[in-house]
Parts: C-alpha cells; sequence; structure tokens
C-alpha cells in the first residue's frame, strides 16, 4: 500500500528554506515512482480521511495551492488564446473556457483514476540506433500538447515581427479564431496541463471528494485571475512579448517532461524532464531581466528628451 505521513511532509516543509519548486517536485517524484496500479488501487478503496477534516481541510489547502503554482503556465496560454475573439467576448470566453475545463478536470480525474496503468503502458517500443523510444499514452498526451504549445508561442512571436503597425494591431488585434474554436482549444490545453496537477494530487491524498474540490475552488481562482491578466497584458503591451517567451518555456518544458515519459534515448543520452524548479528560476529571471530593461529604457528615454530639448534653439 501507497503510505503517505501528511503531518511529516507539513513539518519538512515549515523547516525548509521557501521556494515554488518545494511545492511541486516532491509530489511530482511521488506521483511519478509510485507504481500506477498500487495508486489506482489506493484510490479504488474507500477513503478514511473526509473532506471535512483537519487533516482533510489540510490537504485541500495544499491542493489549491499545488494547482495555483501549477497553473500559471495555463492562466497565461488562457489570456493569449483569448485574444484572437472580438474584445466584447473575450471575457466570456475566458469564463466558458475555464468553467468547461473545470467539468472535463473533475472527468479526467476520474478517468484517471481508472485506467491510469493503461496510460503508462507502452504501446510503441522503437529500438533502433540511435533512436529508442517506449511511447505511452501519457507521454504522448504531453509531447503533443508542448508541441503545440511551442508551435502557438512561436507563430505569436513571428505575427509581433511581422506587423508593420503595432497601434493599428493593438487596437484591431489578430480576430482570426471564432468563439466556439477558442473556447475549445483552452479547454484541451487545460486537460493537458492539469495531467501534473492530478498526478501530484493523487500522491497526496486517496480521497476523490478532496480532489474534485481543490479542481473546483481553484478553477474559480483561475476564472477571477484570468481578466486581471489579461487586462494587465492589455495595458502592459511590452510584456505581451516576455509571456510568449514563457509560453515557449512552458512548451520545452512540457515535450522534455513527455520524452523522460517515453523513455526517449538518442545516441545513448536519455532525454531529461526540465524540473519545476528551473522553469520557475528562469521565469524569475525574465521577469527581472525585463523589469530592469523597461526601467532602463525610460531613463535612456527621458534623457534623449532633455537632450533635444536642450539642443533645440532659444525663441
Amino acid at each position: 500500500m501507497l503510505e503517505f505521513d501528511f503531518c511529516s511532509t507539513v513539518s519538512s516543509i515549515f523547516s525548509t528554506p521557501f521556494s515554488l519548486g518545494m511545492f511541486t517536485e516532491p509530489l511530482m517524484l511521488l506521483a511519478e515512482t509510485a507504481p500506477p496500479e498500487v495508486v489506482a488501487g489506493d484510490l479504488a478503496e474507500p477513503s478514511e480521511e473526509s473532506l471535512f477534516s483537519v487533516g482533510g481541510i489540510l490537504t485541500l489547502g495544499m491542493l489549491i495551492v499545488l494547482q495555483a503554482v501549477l497553473g500559471f503556465d495555463n492562466l497565461l496560454y488562457i489570456s493569449i488564446e483569448s485574444k484572437r475573439v472580438e474584445e466584447s467576448k473575450q471575457s466570456m470566453v475566458r469564463k466558458w473556457g475555464i468553467g468547461l475545463a473545470i467539468v472535463f478536470r473533475i472527468i479526467l480525474l476520474y478517468v484517471v483514476v481508472k485506467v491510469i496503468a493503461l496510460l503508462q503502458e507502452p504501446f510503441l517500443n522503437l529500438i533502433s540506433h540511435p533512436l529508442e523510444v517506449h511511447l505511452s499514452g501519457h507521454s504522448l498526451i504531453v509531447i503533443g500538447g508542448g508541441a503545440f504549445i511551442l508551435w502557438t508561442a512561436i507563430k505569436e512571436i513571428y505575427h509581433l515581427l511581422a506587423v508593420s503597425d503595432l497601434g493599428e494591431e493593438g487596437d484591431k488585434g489578430e480576430k482570426g479564431n471564432s468563439v466556439t474554436k477558442a473556447i475549445s482549444l483552452i479547454v484541451t490545453m487545460n486537460l493537458v496541463f492539469s495531467f501534473d496537477s492530478i498526478l501530484s494530487a493523487m500522491a497526496l491524498t486517496k480521497s476523490l471528494e478532496i480532489m474534485a474540490t481543490a479542481v473546483i475552488l481553484s478553477g474559480v481562482l483561475m476564472i477571477w485571475l484570468a481578466d486581471h491578466v489579461a487586462e494587465f497584458l492589455k495595458k502592459n503591451r511590452m510584456y505581451e512579448v516576455l509571456g510568449l517567451f514563457i509560453l515557449f518555456i512552458v512548451g520545452v518544458m512540457l515535450v522534455s517532461e513527455g520524452g523522460h515519459l517515453a523513455k526517449i534515448q538518442l545516441f545513448g543520452y536519455h532525454v531529461e524532464a526540465m524540473q519545476k524548479s528551473t522553469f520557475y528560476f528562469v521565469l524569475a529571471v525574465l521577469i527581472i531581466v525585463d523589469v530592469v530593461q523597461g526601467r532602463y529604457q525610460k531613463k535612456l528615454l527621458a534623457r534623449q528628451a532633455k537632450l533635444r530639448l536642450a539642443e533645440q534653439p532659444s525663441a
């Protein structure tokens, strides 16, 4: 049986220097190392942990924090994808997309509990030098989602470079997607992003009631945050490029994770998954560089304006 000592975990967390990675890496490691049949078997049994018990409430709180930490990249994708519809419908698209995704996440949670062993079992084994691949359903979904995220980020970056008038593009935007298509893409990618959080949640608790409640509450929080993130990117367009490059790194992270799950080897070298702590470190560096560069650029522009004003002949 898979045993999880919640009290010792909480104690170790508060005795460790704070970092975002400490929420995700131990849980992801536990989810990855636990045999699928053990996880599925534990979840299939009735759980003694109640949602309204002290342990259940603490576990629920940890799951909500985990969902929030793992859901940042998803929130960024939702904000960028919703821009492709008419401005008056963007907020509605975000709310409907996240709302439907909550429903499908709960369904996915129950499905994963029942078929996790099948998703982890390789259905394609390719051993041919210099490439070795053991592809499973889980790895295929993660690699496919990562490739789609990479394509989206590259396409949006190219669009920013190709547009001739940023002011006109900012007013009109590229409204190439219908509302239905935008919602469908948001729901689909939400499910791809949810695999990590679901597997981590399964390592934390055996209670489907607690996991489903965490999905609902974190989804409501995401609905509230989505409009704020979209509004921030709209008012601060210089951070849009930063957001797209973060999205690009998210795609790389998903592809590397899928390659690790598929046990891909190239010329004898294993594909290693990008650690969550590495992702958040790169994210922090990108944000700091962008903020410092933005402030420095403002000072340069102010100095240039003063010099031009001083060079003008007095009347």
